[in-house]
């Protein structure tokens, strides 16, 4: 279509106007009429081709990269500048062949418009325009789906549907809208017309794409604890698109569109809360008995804290969903459990919000795991199995965004916990033991020093056959109690062994092997073996 035809369509305009003057019911002006039909007819053709013949030039990438509006496609996910070198060229071939195309689209339209075939051509516009949209929403995998067809889905197709979602939503919001309104933006002169156009086009597209979190959250009563990874990823990529969406979808007609990210957006908020609040509900009607290995962590233990370690990587996110959730009054467990985790009250810069539902949740998991104890048979194997798991607790904690989350102050305060838990273990495993053992070895008469001996090797034989039964996996923690009962038994027992040797010197070896049963390297190398399983 050449700049010489729309002029002589635009003279034909004012010389219309000026019959309609002069000469209203002249032949002249009907003549000039059916000109401008056919004329307009012939205008809608070339609009139609020129949309339909290069889309290749008009699709939504490659307007969006022409367009001084925005600058999504000049970089990466990552925020960082993408190389300009063969890049830079290929945008810009596409951008000057998209714009003698949007020039030309952009005349015709301005010419029908003006001469009152504003209708036609939104109309061959918004068939082209449409289809294209709906293709490409397609063939990025979104489809219009029922409460009813998504609540079916097995949880692994659900999956996968999820994260095709993630990627597409990006990519329609960056691409493909932002493209379309960009287009309707340079081609249509009035807003009036720019937004029947962008709204017809994409309203229906884009309520698809926005309403799916919404189906996805409603697809059972009960959710699975594993689901709120892939819903907390939905949230993350809708809220970090809205600013994009409210400005793509500013138009009154599109107003439907922000309504419904928003409404998927605070489903998603009302699931989290939801999935979380089922999670804690779980824990607490835990009914699972204490079998095997008692001196391992429990396996409620190490679920738990996968879960929540995997959680903490999401702080940011759960810190804005929780934001208007208040610390409660008083903690909601039953009085029957016995360790309650109290909040720490000089942290309250962090005890809100997120915080304190990781605190709830770990407050439910050691109480389960205090009531578990209960069921030990042995009274220092139950401070042995609560020491064990609050040590993988903390152990956690420390190793991993939960700190951030929870704050030094509560994991200092659980250290000490930890300490004091090991502290009554031995205290009730080997205070015979270490009763055993004299405050002072040379104020003793020989008689009194066999005593010692006899008395220490039954204890000592006694409480380390008992709790090497015990089996406590390699770890810091079981090294740590080794370590400890090392430092109170073997100083004073090898300062034992030194005076009765001075004191029986010239004696047979008969005699002295008769009351020292264990030597101190023979007592470091049980305690060095503790927790194996073994017999001595």
């Amino acid at each position: 279509m050449s700049i010489q035809y729309i002029q002589c369509v635009n003279h034909l305009q004012r010389a219309m106007h000026s019959l309609l003057k002069l000469e209203p019911f002249s032949q002249k002006l009907i003549h000039a009429q059916n000109l401008m039909q056919i004329a307009m007819k012939r205008l809608q053709k070339e609009f139609y081709q020129i949309l339909s013949a290069n889309q290749a030039h008009l699709d939504p990438e490659s307007v969006s990269i022409g367009s001084s509006d925005t600058s999504f496609s000049s970089y990466d996910d990552g925020g960082e500048e993408k190389d300009t070198g063969t890049a830079a060229e290929r945008i810009s071939e596409v951008e000057r062949v998209s714009c003698d195309m949007v020039d030309d689209l952009r005349i015709i339209a301005d010419c029908m418009v003006s001469n009152g075939y504003g209708k036609e051509c939104v109309k061959v516009y918004t068939k082209v325009r449409k289809s294209i949209i709906d293709e490409g929403i397609y063939k990025l995998n979104v489809e219009e789906r029922s409460f009813s067809k998504v609540n079916k889905m097995d949880w692994k197709i659900l999956e996968m549907k999820i994260k095709s979602w993630l990627e597409a939503v990006r990519i329609s919001v960056r691409t493909l809208f932002i493209g379309e309104r960009n287009l309707c933006d340079r081609i249509f002169a009035s807003r009036s017309i720019r937004e029947a156009c962008f709204g017809e086009i994409s309203r229906d597209g884009a309520i698809i794409l926005f309403r799916f979190p919404e189906l996805v959250v409603t697809k059972s009563k009960k959710s699975m604890p594993e689901m709120i990874f892939l819903v907390l990823d939905m949230y993350t990529a809708i809220t970090v698109l809205l600013p994009e969406i409210e400005s793509i979808f500013s138009f009154i007609s599109t107003a439907a569109v922000i309504s419904q990210a928003y409404n998927s957006q605070q489903r998603l908020v009302e699931s989290v809360r939801k999935i979380l609040s089922e999670f804690e509900y779980t824990m607490v009607k835990n009914t699972s008995k204490l079998t095997g290995n008692l001196g391992e962590f429990h396996s409620l233990t190490t679920r738990t804290m996968q879960y929540l370690t995997r959680l903490a990587d999401y702080n940011h996110v759960l810190s804005e969903i929780f934001l208007d959730i208040h610390p409660p009054m008083t903690s909601a467990l039953p009085e029957s459990f016995s360790y309650s985790l109290e909040l720490s009250n000089n942290t309250t810069d962090i005890a809100t919000g997120f915080s304190v539902q990781m605190t709830r949740l770990i407050e439910v998991l050691l109480s389960e795991i205090d009531g578990k104890s209960n069921q030990c048979m042995d009274i220092s194997l139950s401070y042995l199995f609560l020491a064990n798991n609050l040590w993988h607790v903390v152990e956690k904690v420390r190793a991993t965004s939960l700190q951030d989350v929870l704050g030094d102050d509560w994991l200092l305060r659980h250290i000490s916990k930890v300490k004091r838990l090991m502290e009554n273990y031995e205290r009730v495993a080997w205070d015979e033991v270490f009763s055993s053992l004299p405050e002072n070895s040379t104020t003793i008469s020989v008689a009194e020093v066999r005593g010692v001996f006899m008395k220490f090797s039954l204890e000592f034989q006694r409480a380390y056959q008992k709790q090497n039964s015990f089996v406590v996996p390699e770890s810091e923690f079981c090294e740590e109690i080794k370590a400890s009962l090392e430092r109170k038994v073997i100083p004073i027992y090898r300062e034992l062994c030194d005076t009765y040797g001075r004191i029986m010197a010239g004696r047979s070896f008969t005699e002295m092997n008769e009351y020292v049963v264990f030597t101190p390297e023979d007592v470091q190398k049980c305690l060095g073996n503790l927790f194996s399983g073994g017999k001595v």
